[in-house]
């Protein structure tokens, strides 16, 4: 472990349970961390999201499409979405601590939201192995997601194939379709937090409810990994209110003021 950016607050957890949902990542290619974060935090948050997805819905270019009624949206650094308690959450990162060796940086903050009628996504990766799929890639890259409603059977749960980001694409893929690896739902509780491999095949799955199904995505990289497709932009009196740990782990464009017409760059984002 040669980064530990674990200095902003205690983990709900003992370091025997961090060591367990490392070992689960590692094995699996993801591990669910029940209620870290509290219910008021999330429905802050969900509050604010609906706001500003009413308001990016009317901004060409404002959302991602994401295949049929489901849409992908960068958040703004802004309040309630910039908050150390949860980007830098000391849960997340004591995890992050002990399956990253080497330094790492937060290169993405956004949301994925289907609506009623979406469908299936075709099974993918978001990341590239390193080299080759005969190579075993490391976990060079992670994503932390939270919903911010409950996510049930019927409302859009995130599907994954459990060890599949240790495997050649083209196998798993093989052995999904004989049923030997089932492509398994993660039904989450408001404050639950899923940590997975973006190598391991994964899919959304259809919204069959009225209600939309955000979920939050943060995403983490080793610090030698560019995604020029992500874009995080930080105003620069919140950045130099940062301990300068925390602002060397984020990549990102600091500007004086935040624009006002955002429109989305990250559309492209399938293996």
């Amino acid at each position: 472990m040669v980064q530990s950016l674990n200095t902003t607050g205690v983990s709900k957890f003992t370091a025997g349970d961090l060591d367990r949902f490392a070992e689960v990542l590692n094995r699996d290619g993801i591990c669910v961390i029940p209620e870290l974060f509290d219910r008021e935090l999330v429905q802050e948050w969900a509050a604010a999201f609906d706001a500003l997805f009413r308001e990016r819905q009317q901004r060409p270019g404002g959302l991602a499409p994401r295949e049929k009624n489901r849409y992908y949206l960068t958040l703004p650094w802004v309040q309630p979405f910039a908050n150390t308690k949860v980007f830098a959450n000391p849960t997340i990162l004591g995890v992050l601590d002990r399956v990253f060796f080497q330094e790492y940086r937060l290169v993405q903050l956004g949301a994925d939201t289907p609506f009623q009628d979406s469908e299936y996504q075709e099974l993918h990766r978001d990341f590239r192995p390193l080299f080759t799929d005969q190579i075993v890639t490391p976990l060079y890259a992670l994503a932390v997601n939270f919903p911010l409603v409950e996510v049930t059977e019927d409302n859009g749960p995130f599907q994954m194939a459990r060890g599949t980001h240790v495997m050649p694409r083209e196998e798993a893929l093989v052995k999904i379709r004989a049923g030997e690896i089932p492509v398994e739902s993660f039904p989450m509780q408001l404050g639950d937090v899923i940590i997975r491999s973006p190598l391991a095949i994964h899919r959304g799955s259809p919204n069959i409810t009225a209600q939309p199904r955000p979920m939050v995505v943060m995403g983490y990289v080793m610090h030698w990994l560019h995604t020029p497709v992500m874009d995080l932009t930080v105003q620069k009196d919140y950045y130099e209110s940062l301990p300068q740990h925390l602002q060397e782990m984020l990549r990102c464009n600091v500007v004086e003021q935040l624009p006002e017409n955002k429109t989305e760059t990250y559309i492209n984002f399938k293996y």
